[in-house]
């Protein structure tokens, strides 16, 4: 039987969908963003409003925020800098505008460090996770690390995070409003100009202090995640 060989790209590309796979276990299932609760108030009803609600995100509000913190984690950790990783873990901490999507961020993270450690391959990871010291790992900050130690493209790195964060939310709508199979793939293809454009827009994100790039101007989704925790009825945790 002859030897076969694979090309790096390939494996690393492997690797990279394995990672953002919903077979990945990081409990990306019980989310919605708080999805849920724009539903139940009706803001968002059918395929549009659903298409508007996940670009807004993605544009002004928290995803936006998570694009941030990936692109610098991903530097300092591409750069080998455990304490330039620790001050940007610690800055997505306390960016999270309310608990549940903080915990929506560091459940994730923590799962994704547990399966990372145990069936990634990426020796690195593991030390750099420790050397920065994060004891609630946000999510964005965990999955840009993993994504750097495996030497994977920016670009493709963060383009797959992003197709990740954005399939979440369809899914959920799929449940929640409901859409139909065809009206969710249509979503996730509406969607994709402003996540190519988000991606393009954090390469060139200046190299200085997270900070001073976040912000956000989605207020009803924030207080919508907000109002979430004592909504009646729930299938989500958030």
């Amino acid at each position: 039987m002859g030897t076969v060989t694979t090309p790096m790209a390939d494996a690393e590309l492997f690797d990279l969908l394995s990672w953002m796979s919903p077979a990945w276990p990081i409990g990306a299932f019980a989310h919605s963003g708080g999805l849920e609760w724009a539903v139940e108030a009706g803001h968002v009803t059918d395929r549009e409003s659903t298409c508007e609600w996940i670009c807004a995100l993605i544009e002004h509000g928290a995803i936006r925020n998570d694009i941030v913190l990936f692109t610098h984690a991903w530097r300092a950790a591409k750069a080998g800098d455990a304490r330039r990783l620790e001050e940007i873990a610690e800055l997505a901490l306390a960016s999270q505008a309310g608990h549940e999507r903080r915990l929506e961020s560091t459940a994730q993270g923590a799962a994704f460090i547990r399966i990372a450690r145990s069936a990634s391959g990426v020796a690195g990871f593991g030390r750099m996770i420790e050397a920065s010291g994060q004891s609630e790992p946000a999510y964005p900050v965990v999955a840009a690390t993993l994504f750097a130690c495996r030497d994977i493209d920016f670009t493709r790195a963060l383009t797959a995070w992003l197709h990740g964060a954005v399939s979440n939310l369809v899914s959920a709508a799929q449940r929640l409003v409901p859409l139909g199979q065809t009206d969710g793939q249509l979503v996730l293809r509406d969607c994709r100009p402003v996540v190519l454009c988000a991606v393009e827009d954090a390469r060139a994100l200046p190299s200085g202090d997270p900070f001073e790039a976040l912000g956000g101007c989605t207020l009803v989704a924030d207080l919508g995640c907000m109002a979430h925790e004592t909504q009646y009825t729930r299938l989500f945790r958030t």
